[in-house]
């Protein structure tokens, strides 16, 4: 099979795209023939060596696909040949990735795709669904009336969360780098778009939301808790998922006097269950039409060196040259 794979760590020239053997599943594991895949920050970082974690030789890069199940091993019960899939948390803690033709899967990393939803909107869901679902409701409990703040409500994670907010109730302001980035953000149902470029931030902020934010979902590499404890109301509660190497300093007085809490956590953290929980609720709203991806370009498995640059352009770089997911198909 065709596979886009590493044999040591580096820049993303050391990804190779050549034929590794098909693999065959054993115990639970799917044999899933893919469909479709997406780029996420972390593929890059554990790439990179960024990220150190224990990955096999050679590693096959990626997170998340969308397929169709194959063959299935003696274990598995869950699905069977013809299945439609989706799924992530591959390439992670030891596991093997997903950008490949085929990937072997323990079947409770996957999920039933929805029909009608297509391998390139289950894929580009994945990682950031999940994540924004268990930021939202696992760990910061939003609730109906509040309100939200998210930094790029048009990229892969901040649509996720612009979305899921509106449907739990919730009022949403998000930034946006350009007027183009803005109507994205309009469409997915933002209530206040604040174009960073050409607006303060912080003004806007207060203006909109006079007395505070609920929720602040942090997606900036280098957080500012001074700030953010600024903008929160009685009760505020902040969602961390970036700033790896961020060292922030916490205004304990004004934070513990308004009741606050902050809530870091990494997705691949969580159990399969609660994995799944999530899968099944972003499985209900896909089915429905209330949630959408945002893909901001498709690229070809052959390309996947050229995706992790971009991908690194727009994350380390911050040239702000993605609007949403890169998917890539075999």
């Amino acid at each position: 099979m065709k596979a886009a794979y590493i044999e040591r760590t580096g820049p993303p020239e050391v990804i190779q795209y050549g034929e590794l053997p098909t693999p065959t599943p054993t115990g639970s594991q799917v044999l899933v023939q893919v469909g479709a895949v997406s780029v996420n920050p972390i593929d890059t970082y554990i790439r990179s060596g960024m990220v150190p974690m224990p990955i096999p030789k050679p590693y096959i890069v990626g997170c998340d696909l969308a397929g169709t199940v194959v063959e299935v091993g003696p274990e598995a019960k869950q699905f069977r040949p013809g299945d439609r899939v989706w799924g992530s948390n591959q390439g992670l803690l030891g596991r093997q990735g997903t950008f490949a033709e085929y990937a072997c899967v323990e079947e409770q990393w996957l999920y039933p795709t929805p029909t009608g939803v297509s391998d390139q909107t289950a894929a580009a869901i994945a990682l950031v669904g999940i994540t924004a679902y268990l930021g939202l409701f696992h760990h910061a409990r939003i609730q109906p009336g509040e309100v939200l703040f998210v930094h790029g409500g048009s990229g892969g994670v901040g649509s996720c969360v612009v979305q899921m907010a509106k449907l739990a109730g919730a009022t949403v302001i998000t930034t946006a780098g350009s007027p183009e980035k803005a109507e994205i953000c309009r469409q997915l149902g933002a209530d206040r778009i604040i174009q960073y470029k050409s607006e303060n931030v912080d003004e806007a902020l207060r203006q909109f939301a006079p007395q505070g934010v609920d929720v602040w979902w942090e997606t900036l590499r280098e957080p500012n808790l001074e700030r953010i404890v600024g903008h929160l109301r009685l009760g505020g509660r902040v969602v961390l998922m970036a700033g790896r190497e961020a060292r922030s300093v916490l205004p304990i007085g004004p934070f513990y006097v308004k009741d606050c809490s902050i809530h870091g956590f990494a997705m691949f953290n969580a159990s399969a269950d609660v994995q799944r929980q999530a899968a099944q609720q972003i499985n209900q709203w896909l089915s429905e039409g209330k949630l959408q991806a945002r893909i901001d370009r498709l690229m070809k498995l052959k390309d996947t060196a050229q995706a992790h640059r971009l991908q690194e352009e727009n994350t380390l770089g911050k040239t702000g040259v993605l609007a949403g997911k890169i998917v890539l198909e075999p």
